[in-house]
């Protein structure tokens, strides 16, 4: 059985494989008889979705529209990737109850850099009519003195037409500046521009996005009198409808130094089981033959939680590499593991990633078990560290120590680098050698 979905240079088929996997909540009914004639007439449609430049990073909830377009790329169709460098100095309203805090230029073309970066992971940039473009709005924007954009594009679209959109509509009972008002005309007029600059025709993004989305159909049909074309798919929630990626312990970032590739790992790890076909369906590249047959080990072996552990890996895999999701694999095996053979299998590099997530301390010269639990702060005092030893909640290497006088010393790492202090399940410490 294949394993990943297989390059095919049919652009309709685009179209069915996003209805397969429940990727789209809104089209325009005419994108599929465009796709259709491309396939027929041998010619590769571009498809762009933009990337809001709000945030130094992106989240888990952007990788939606960065693998549809990547899923488009494998049927035949050329992506562009529209990095918001001038609507990111205004903020989008929509889903917004209230103004967005304006970034300063230099913060806004840090976070664009990093996007730039991180999306260049996912889709393929290498030669040839499929290959990934990047495109940023302030190049157009830069120079478009505002009599000008109230000419072309202002006075396309009526104020009615701008009211009746949701994301403004929710926004007049408690204010919308005027800034983020025209902010769908700006975003609007970037699929007018990259319809004429590049033939570009079908725009995909998130649900919340179809208002603005729809703004730029109407500008290139009364303009141009042009049809174009838009694919909105629904917004990444669990099963309680809660937004995907954010946490008790804040947004899930694809930033490593944000969000450690061992806490990536671990988030979609802890996925429940009535979200993880949706994910698998939503975000892997995984062929659909593969993730029944996940489905069907859930319901046989539910314990075993291979959905989940295919998830973290396959999602890891793809924003940090191969080797990143193996280690984030090795470290999770032995920080939860009970068996004392797991920890022997930890690899130089979930040791690193291990030693992000636990608390870790190098041993100085050899040294009593009490002072070396007091030492690492797993335990006030010696008195106390005696109680736990006594109650038999300590542990090294998940081996229960009640020794008082047991040495900790080199021979103790017993050639490894590392000790695994534990008290009781949930604190431990990461004892180095030096």
């Amino acid at each position: 059985m294949d394993r990943f979905l297989k390059p095919e240079e049919n652009p309709f088929s685009f179209f069915t494989h996003l209805q397969n996997r429940g990727l789209i909540q809104d089209h325009t009914p005419a994108v599929v008889d465009y796709l259709k004639e491309c396939h027929e007439h041998q010619l590769v449609p571009k498809v762009y979705a933009g990337f809001d430049p709000s945030a130094e990073s992106l989240q888990v909830g952007n990788l939606l529209p960065a693998l549809m377009l990547r899923r488009a790329q494998l049927h035949g169709l050329q992506p562009i990737i529209l990095l918001g460098g001038a609507t990111g100095l205004i903020g989008d309203p929509s889903g917004k109850k209230e103004e967005r805090n304006l970034l300063e230029k230099h913060l806004l073309d840090r976070n664009l850099r990093n996007i730039k970066a991180q999306l260049s992971g996912i889709l393929d940039f290498s030669s040839g009519p499929y290959a990934a473009k990047v495109v940023n709005n302030y190049d157009w924007f830069e120079k478009f003195n505002y009599l000008d954009f109230l000419r072309d594009v202002g006075k396309y679209i009526s104020i009615n037409y701008m009211i009746a959109k949701d994301s403004v509509k929710i926004r007049m009972e408690t204010g919308i500046s005027y800034a983020e008002f025209g902010y769908m005309l700006i975003q609007g007029y970037d699929f007018l521009h990259l319809c004429e600059a590049e033939n570009c025709r079908i725009q995909i993004g998130g649900s919340d996005q179809w208002g603005n989305m729809t703004t730029g159909l109407e500008l290139i049909r009364r303009k141009h009198g042009k049809e174009a074309y838009a694919i909105s798919a629904p917004l990444l929630t669990d099963a309680a409808g809660n937004k995907l990626g954010k946490t008790e312990k804040g947004a899930i970032y694809v930033d490593p130094k944000l969000t450690s590739p061992f806490r990536f790992y671990q988030f979609w790890l802890q996925q429940a089981d009535a979200d993880c076909p949706k994910l698998l369906r939503f975000l892997t590249l995984l062929t659909d033959a593969y993730i029944a047959e996940l489905e069907a080990q859930m319901q046989t072996h539910p314990e075993a939680r291979a959905a989940q552990r295919v998830l973290a890996h396959e999602m890891t895999r793809l924003v940090h590499g191969e080797q990143v999701a193996l280690a984030s694999e090795n470290a999770s095996k032995v920080l939860f593991s009970k068996d004392p053979k797991v920890l022997a299998s930890l690899s130089e590099q979930g040791l690193e990633l291990l030693a992000q997530e636990v608390p870790s301390s190098k041993l100085g010269a050899a040294a009593g078990i009490l002072d070396v639990l007091v030492q690492t702060g797993l335990c006030a005092s010696k008195g106390e560290a005696k109680r736990h030893l006594k109650s038999g909640a300590v542990t090294m290497n998940r081996v229960k120590v009640t020794d008082e006088a047991l040495q900790v010393n080199e021979e103790s790492f017993a050639g490894q680098r590392w000790i695994l202090l534990g008290l009781g399940k949930a604190n431990l410490h990461l004892l180095l050698k030096n």
